[in-house]
């Protein structure tokens, strides 16, 4: 469905993709997880055709990207930033976008009773986009996205800054239109979002670090993971601890990655005791997508 070959783009002197040769199978729900600055964008930007790279090769649907009209109503796109018209009403934006298709104005009423039900937004046609909450927002964008029956769609970011239930719910749509059949390709930088897909690229300063399903990545993450909870708030409290060969601090938890369980327990305890604090809770983990981002992602390896 999407192939990449030995893909480079570099804006000035910023090498933002690095050799990237990446597929995309047909029915695959694709997630492409990293920091800002990673390189998603302009990766989804080549993959539609809005931006040409430097050098390399780029396929969609069996057509080379310099084809892309071939395809183009297969192709559903939706960027990271809301972009449709904020004076026009939810109604208006889905008759706009299916003009630009060429679309008749039947065929466009037809299908956005189908697109409203499936996205949530039905009830809304006539209120203006500008008036919508974030998350509306992004499922109006969905939906524009969808107005051609796409066979890929393409997602940048989709819940960026909306609200946790909103999250859910686009996510929900996302696996409604995966098992209908559509192939989805989206960029995230939550790695609980990165769990749901069936396979999950970790992408690094311009380059793919490696891909494989969730459960793939986290049977090879090398560490056990103690997770341990403690009063203090200061994510470099386990900065010096001997025999931690990594840790990560999520809000409320420490995730503390270690060699040998038993050994780190009594080291772990002896250096939480010198300093004053006390262990609140600790209990041995499974790997989540955060720990192997830590360790994949950030340190390069595959």
């Amino acid at each position: 469905m999407i192939r990449l070959e030995n893909v480079r783009k570099s804006f000035g002197e910023t090498l933002a993709l690095d050799d990237v040769s990446l597929w995309v199978q047909e029915q695959d729900l694709f997630g492409l997880v990293g920091p800002d600055g990673a390189g998603k964008t302009t990766l989804m930007r080549v993959v539609c055709g809005l931006i040409r790279p430097d050098s390399g090769q780029v396929y969609l649907m069996n057509h080379s990207i310099g084809k892309i009209d071939r395809v183009r109503a297969d192709l559903g796109y939706m960027p990271q930033r809301f972009s449709l018209y904020p004076d026009l009403t939810v109604m208006e934006n889905i008759e706009f976008f299916g003009a630009m298709y060429r679309l008749s104005r039947v065929l466009i009423r037809q299908r956005a009773e189908e697109i409203l039900s499936i996205t949530g937004l039905e009830g809304f046609e006539s209120r203006l986009a500008d008036d919508l909450s974030g998350g509306m927002k992004q499922k109006l964008a969905l939906a524009c996205a969808l107005v051609t029956r796409p066979r890929l769609l393409v997602l940048d970011e989709p819940t960026l800054g909306v609200d946790p239930q909103s999250r859910k719910e686009i996510w929900k749509i996302l696996y409604r239109l995966n098992q209908e059949g559509i192939t989805v390709l989206v960029s995230t930088p939550y790695m609980d979002e990165a769990e749901l897909c069936t396979k999950v690229a970790l992408m690094n300063r311009g380059r793919i670090v490696g891909v494989d399903s969730p459960t793939g990545w986290k049977k090879a993450y090398p560490y056990h993971v103690l997770e341990v909870r403690l009063a203090t708030r200061d994510p470099e409290f386990f900065r010096g601890m001997p025999g931690l060969t990594e840790y990560s601090f999520f809000g409320d938890r420490f995730h503390l990655a270690v060699d040998d369980v038993e050994q780190s327990l009594t080291a772990m305890k002896e250096y939480i005791a010198e300093r004053g604090e006390k262990v609140r809770s600790v209990r041995q983990i499974r790997p989540s997508m955060e720990d192997v981002f830590v360790e994949f992602a950030e340190k390069g390896a595959v």
